[in-house]
């Protein structure tokens, strides 16, 4: 379980040491980010004179220099930066502190530092979907067992399934653009909790740093609206966690039968039954799955009955920590999938094996010879009773039985309201119990039919196309705004 790091003392100074190779997008590196965008803006804004300007531009090169060896410290909050700063351009280059504080500095890198991790997972969330279409696309013709309650259910076509699976993810990207939106507003300029006299330029620091506004209000900016963002974040990865859990469980529904339909190529023996093949990748992405929705609930626990302005949920580390472990769920998910091996004929064969098919009988008797549903549906019950009974199979299934049952049947409950002649010919009760006839003749939208998958998969297609572009073009943004503010800011140096 990550823990949050120390903030005061000898304990805190020491986090400040650690390895890396260079720059990291760590609180140091958000940091000097922001203090580019507060020399660029304040001179702008005649805050700082051109002189003094250039003097802490210099100075900030030089922290960022030291801070970028291996052996420096990279100070993860403001007050143990800023000495860096005095030792590099003396005392006066406190100057570039009007209007600030910790509070919204600190508010204003959690944010930065949130919003590349969503995109991150974003991105990952979305070649998850991809591959789940491509496989989807594969196997469109593919006729699998449905489950309902772990029971088979009805026939179906793994292509159908599969983009149920696909619009599933495509739902949890629109509440992750919900949360990005929230993520990427700037508590900036709003000091403390009323603001400051200074006359800063909220809107173009804002602008500097890659958000797309600012939060308007400032007690909320840095007092409630922190914690509300990093919770709304934290819960956007709720769904699609469910989602990879849902979407093993039913490969794992049919994995404990002793064929198969569906496997992953990648397993693990047992120690000590040679005949077993376990499926850990499977096993693995369910685990972790699990354990980020558990570290998803931390983050409400860590705010709760606090009053506002307490940083208990405002912790960097944290949250990189848990968009870190999604993004690694969603990747070895997305591994997963590339994993698996269907059997279409082994599928099939295990539709044929059992009775998925006999609510196709009570609906053609209802809808071509208005038996009252109940009925068929009573029908087909004692048919699939007398079936076990006698080991049968709709393959095998005798058609003069039929006869008999629904004749049963129909003196039971429905006498005078149905024919006791079975109503279906033997080719035609035949072709009632076959799987792939009955995904074939499905008529309403939405369903499985040649007709309607074709607008399925395009119009999912067009939804993933077009939230890839969204990722693309936002994350196209932030970097036309880092290289804006550090073209600006190297200006400031000459």
């Amino acid at each position: 379980m990550p823990l949050g790091y120390p903030s005061a003392g000898e304990k805190a100074k020491a986090v400040d040491y650690f390895e890396h190779n260079g720059s990291v997008h760590d609180e140091f590196y958000w940091i000097s980010e922001i203090n580019k965008a507060s020399l660029v803006m304040n001179t702008e804004e005649g805050l700082l004179s051109k002189e003094h300007a250039k003097t802490f531009a210099k100075g900030l090169a030089e922290v960022i220099a030291e801070g970028d060896r291996p052996e420096s410290p990279r100070p993860r909050v403001y007050i143990r930066y800023e000495p860096l700063m005095i030792k590099h351009c003396g005392i006066a280059c406190t100057l570039l502190h009007c209007g600030r504080s910790s509070q919204d500095i600190h508010s204003t890198f959690f944010r930065m530092g949130m919003r590349e991790k969503l995109l991150a997972f974003m991105k990952a969330a979305l070649a998850a979907r991809r591959a789940i279409y491509q496989v989807a696309k594969e196997h469109r013709h593919t006729v699998i067992p449905n489950y309902t309650n772990g029971v088979a259910a009805q026939p179906n076509s793994l292509g159908h399934q599969w983009l149920g699976h696909v619009q599933s993810f495509e739902r949890d990207f629109r509440l992750l653009v919900a949360a990005f939106n929230e993520t990427n507003q700037s508590p900036m300029g709003t000091t403390v909790l009323n603001g400051t006299s200074w006359p800063l330029n909220r809107h173009r620091m804002a602008e500097l740093l890659g958000f797309d506004a600012v939060i308007d209000n400032a007690f909320d900016a840095g007092q409630i609206a922190g914690e509300d963002m990093f919770v709304q974040t934290a819960q956007s990865l709720v769904l699609p966690m469910l989602h990879i859990g849902h979407f093993i469980q039913e490969i794992m529904t049919q994995y404990a039968q002793s064929r198969p339909w569906m496997l992953v190529t990648s397993t693990y023996v047992s120690s000590a039954m040679p005949q077993k093949r376990n499926p850990g990748p499977l096993i693995d992405v369910r685990r972790n799955a699990s354990e980020v929705i558990n570290e998803t609930n931390g983050t409400v626990w860590r705010v709760h009955n606090l009053m506002t302005g307490m940083y208990d949920g405002k912790d960097l580390p944290l949250g990189r920590q848990l968009f870190d472990d999604a993004t690694t769920v969603m990747n070895d998910f997305t591994d997963v999938v590339g994993m698996l091996k269907i059997d279409p004929k082994r599928a099939l064969e295990e539709l044929n094996s059992d009775w998925t098919a006999s609510q196709e009988l009570a609906d053609i008797l209802m809808r071509r010879f208005n038996v009252p549903f109940r009925v068929g549906h009573h029908f087909a019950s004692a048919m699939v009773t007398y079936a076990r009974c006698h080991q049968l199979t709709p393959l095998t299934f005798p058609y003069d039985v039929a006869c008999t049952l629904w004749t049963e049947e129909v003196k039971k409950e429905a006498e005078g309201t149905a024919s006791e002649t079975f109503p279906l010919s033997e080719a035609e009760f035949k072709a009632a119990l076959d799987p792939v006839a009955i995904v074939a003749n499905r008529h309403v939208y939405g369903g499985p039919q040649e007709s309607e998958m074709d607008r399925q998969f395009e119009e999912r297609l067009q939804a993933m196309q077009r939230d890839e572009k969204w990722v693309e073009e936002t994350l196209a943004r932030i970097e036309t705004a880092t290289e804006k503010r550090q073209s600006l800011y190297e200006a400031l140096m000459r």
